[in-house]
């Protein structure tokens, strides 16, 4: 029997970092940058450390290093890069398959979303702030913690509501084999991201693609 052919999706939910992203420009650039100044956030005294425990220093500190999903603490990192973001100190970083398939799509008319750990505003700003240019044009909506944790069904369940796509017409692309099960468990497409400068190791339970251009290969999207 000829297996049936892909579906096309009508919306297509992305993570960043190992995804669209080099986990090395997150790791290497954005955290250090932000480790570097958050003594002096931290003696400027911002309303947003109220909700830091004290020692407000060490504790950031603390946090940072683990790399912990606290909404403040990602809040913090956002006011921090925000500054080099703008001041030109800092460019985000995106694979080079990224975006000419995030123009194809779009011009497909597939809506486009992305889903991270990080922040609302600073997925704006690595994507606002690019060196490949501006590229939020190109999404309609940006989902951070707040929507719920990434390996949680019910945090994909609310995305599709809030995108007003159903989840069996939208794909979720991460490099994080757990995040794809918990989205496959909620109703959506999936595919895991294996990109070698990033070291993913591939799962068994989703489909896998090197880069994007492989992803609109799969799943009957333009490429070019």
């Amino acid at each position: 029997m000829t297996p049936a052919p892909p579906t096309r999706p009508a919306g297509i939910l992305m993570d960043i970092e190992g995804t669209t992203t080099p986990i090395a420009f997150v790791h290497d650039v954005l955290f250090p940058y932000a480790a570097a100044r958050l003594a002096d956030f931290v003696a400027g005294g911002d309303p947003l450390l109220r909700e830091v425990p004290d020692p407000k220093l060490a504790t950031l500190q603390g946090w940072m290093a683990r790399d912990e999903k606290i909404p403040v603490l990602k809040a913090i990192q956002g006011l921090i890069w925000d500054a080099g973001y703008r001041s030109g100190a800092i460019k985000g970083l995106v694979y080079d398959d990224v975006p000419p398939s995030l123009r194809l799509w779009t011009r497909a008319g597939v809506r486009l979303f992305v889903y991270s750990s990080g922040s609302v505003a600073a997925q704006r700003l690595l994507f606002g702030y690019n060196a490949a240019g501006d590229l939020t044009p190109y999404f309609q909506g940006f989902f951070d913690t707040g929507a719920g944790p990434k390996r949680a069904a019910d945090s994909y369940r609310l995305i599709c509501r809030g995108a007003n796509i159903s989840p069996g017409e939208f794909l979720f692309l991460s490099d994080i084999e757990a995040e794809l099960d918990a989205a496959a468990e909620a109703g959506l497409m999936t595919c895991q991201l294996v990109r070698a400068a990033d070291g993913t190791v591939p799962g068994t339970r989703h489909a896998t693609a090197a880069d994007f251009r492989e992803v609109a290969a799969r799943f009957a999207l333009p490429h070019g």
